[in-house]
């Protein structure tokens, strides 16, 4: 029945940590919250920069590839609107709720109907009813992948309709419906009322920018979430696909992998992801560290991301024939259960 939970009492595992190495491995931290946002910020200032520029004085296809950059680079402010969304990067509580919604503005993303949905992820991870952000089996297509990988009107389309409808006041579909019933209309109220910030902040900045002539500034920022998000596409799909569900062991239903320090910093560390189900109060700084810590007791993490996907695709062709197959990871024989 719609607006129903089942609301399970779930025994999670955890690779076990002492009190005081969690503790540190807990801490968060200003100088590392800064360091973190405004190197991402940082980026796309440069890359939006370069992008004006080449609009001037360079050929058309030198700015394309440069706007793709930018696109690929903006993307991954989705991983930093959910860091923030947990309370984790800063030490400071205005300097995380400040970011919070200057990212929510610039990916157009609504943190309220996030975070609801998202708190319920990590406390019933894969287990449905009470968690249906992600439900398995997770079907990947090849068109799915391109209609995202270099421009994506099907996701401007999409993430607009729904500012629109949640900001005439409208819930659609199962999972919203649970997350605000209407026993509690306050929370329904914020949730139309970022919707509607959203969008009448973006068509000011359309028609601000339009009116003097600054057509770059809103495909800088208000298109610039639906291009360019190949890369993007490539990490976010590796987290739970193929895995298993109704399992309170975050190993068996949660995958890490191991990438290279430019993409790990683009994608907020969140590529340990077992490690981030696990202590999901750990800064997305940290989780390195975790990771390390806890190694001997996971199952072995593909490392890059070409070796992650040759993993997957065996999966989703068996699945394919088989939907009610699922991938069992191997434990390390000296793994604890």
């Amino acid at each position: 029945m719609v607006g129903e939970q089942k609301m399970q009492k779930l025994n999670w595992y955890r690779s076990p940590l002492d009190r005081d190495t969690l503790a540190a491995l807990n801490q968060r931290s200003d100088w590392k919250g800064l360091r973190q946002t405004f190197g991402h910020l940082g980026l796309l200032v440069l890359t939006g920069a370069a992008a004006w520029y080449a609009a001037d004085h360079l050929p058309w296809p030198v700015l394309l590839l440069i706007l793709f950059l930018h696109g690929t680079i903006y993307a991954f402010l989705l991983n930093g609107f959910h860091e923030l969304c947990h309370s984790s990067v800063f030490k400071t509580k205005a300097l995380n709720t400040f970011f919070l919604y200057l990212f929510s503005f610039l990916g157009q993303y609504n943190p309220i109907l996030f975070w609801a949905s998202h708190q319920e992820h990590h406390k019933y991870t894969l287990h449905p009813p009470d968690d249906l952000e992600v439900v398995l089996p997770v079907e990947i297509k090849l068109e799915s992948f391109l209609k995202s990988a270099v421009v994506n009107p099907w996701g401007f389309y999409g993430r607009w309709k729904g500012i629109i409808r949640l900001s005439l006041g409208r819930l659609e579909g199962e999972w919203e419906n649970i997350l605000f019933p209407a026993t509690e209309p306050a929370k329904r109220q914020r949730l139309f009322n970022w919707a509607r910030t959203l969008l009448i902040g973006h068509l000011l900045l359309v028609g601000i920018s339009l009116y003097f002539g600054a057509w770059l500034v809103p495909v800088l920022i208000t298109l610039a979430p639906f291009y360019g998000g190949c890369l993007l596409f490539l990490c976010n799909n590796t987290q739970h696909v193929g895995l298993q569900d109704n399992v309170p062991d975050y190993r068996l239903c949660t995958r890490t992998i191991i990438l290279n320090p430019v993409v790990q910093f683009l994608y907020w560390h969140m590529n340990f992801h077992i490690e981030h189900h696990m202590y999901a109060a750990v800064p997305c700084y940290n989780l390195q560290k975790l990771h390390q810590t806890i190694e001997h007791d996971l199952p072995p993490s593909p490392v890059g991301l070409y070796a992650a996907w040759q993993a997957i695709i065996p999966i989703l062709r068996k699945q394919k024939v088989d939907p009610a197959y699922q991938y069992v990871p191997q434990l390390p024989a000296s793994a604890t259960s």
